[in-house]
């Protein structure tokens, strides 16, 4: 089935993370700018903030924290080449990702009234951060979040999940060598994480014990498909609905049944929902730039925290 879509925007620069906020703009990341940007309702173009080095830097997914403040998984920087006249994130030739002046990853907290960027955690136990990713806060305060890793001409990262407190107090890694974790999301209860990934096309759902701890480092597979995965959001029955890259949507209902659903474009990549009762499902399709709209038949589930 093909999806009604409206262009709220064009011409950014490999946009993802979007969040959908009080004043019904829509904040996201340009990876490629590299710069934290607001997409205000008429389409028009704010910059928040910009990372200095766009050879070092990558804000990937983003999400709102306790204090009002933006916090953004920073992948370290990409590589980037132009096919078609389209940005893709890799070497052409060799399948690589990583920067030449990549140092690492970081979970950076970005002020939205002053555009400041403070690191918060560039590493655990002495590992540094190689490529975080998504990001998705609880109601407690804290964060978990995805390290895609890098990938190199003949290596590739192994991947990890972690949950954080965003004052730079707590990091825990709470799932390990995951091949390519990308999106992740918590159900209506809290009470299960969800983690896309990419390479695998795999969705995964691990049962929570408490705050930051995790039942099982084993999770349930709960579709298994021949797509890529990218980032999620949920909706407010506990549907996942998981951004497909070539593939446009996959959804994921509570029964355990599953399907796709078209989308214009070649790189769909993330996906927020509206707020408030307003069914809209606002979509990012990377290569081209683009923020699009999508009238939806359910609601969203509300965040954590908004602004």
């Amino acid at each position: 089935m093909a999806l009604i879509q409206t262009e709220v925007a064009n011409g950014l620069e490999f946009p993802e993370g979007p969040i959908v906020m009080d004043d019904g703009s829509i904040v996201l990341v340009e990876i490629a700018g590299p710069r934290l940007t607001r997409v205000l309702p008429d389409g028009s173009i704010d910059v928040i903030a910009e990372w200095d080095d766009p050879e070092s830097a990558g804000p990937n997914g983003a999400a709102v924290g306790p204090d009002g403040h933006i916090y953004v998984c920073n992948n370290g920087g990409f590589v980037w080449s132009e096919i078609n006249g389209m940005q893709f994130p890799m070497n052409r030739e060799t399948g690589a990702n990583q920067s030449d002046s990549y140092v690492t990853g970081s979970i950076d907290r970005v002020d939205l009234t002053t555009g400041e960027i403070v690191s918060i955690y560039s590493d655990f136990q002495g590992d540094r951060l190689c490529g975080p990713n998504d990001i998705v806060f609880d109601v407690h305060g804290g964060f978990w979040f995805t390290d895609l890793g890098k990938q190199r001409r003949r290596e590739i990262d192994k991947g990890a999940v972690y949950y954080a407190l965003p004052d730079g107090s707590s990091i825990e890694r709470v799932i390990d060598n995951i091949d390519h974790p990308n999106g992740c999301g918590l159900s209506p209860d809290g009470r299960i994480l969800y983690v896309a990934q990419t390479t695998t096309g795999r969705l995964w759902a691990y049962d929570i014990s408490e705050p930051g701890v995790l039942t099982s480092g084993k999770g349930v597979c709960v579709a298994n498909t021949l797509a890529s995965l990218d980032s999620m959001a949920i909706e407010a029955d506990g549907t996942v609905v998981v951004a497909a890259l070539r593939d446009g949507l996959l959804v994921v209902r509570p029964d355990g049944s599953y399907d796709f659903l078209s989308v214009e474009g070649p790189l769909i990549t993330n996906i927020a929902f509206s707020r408030e009762g307003d069914n809209v499902a606002y979509i990012t399709e990377s290569a081209l730039g683009s923020l699009v709209a999508i009238e939806w038949p359910r609601s969203g589930l509300e965040l954590a925290f908004s602004r």
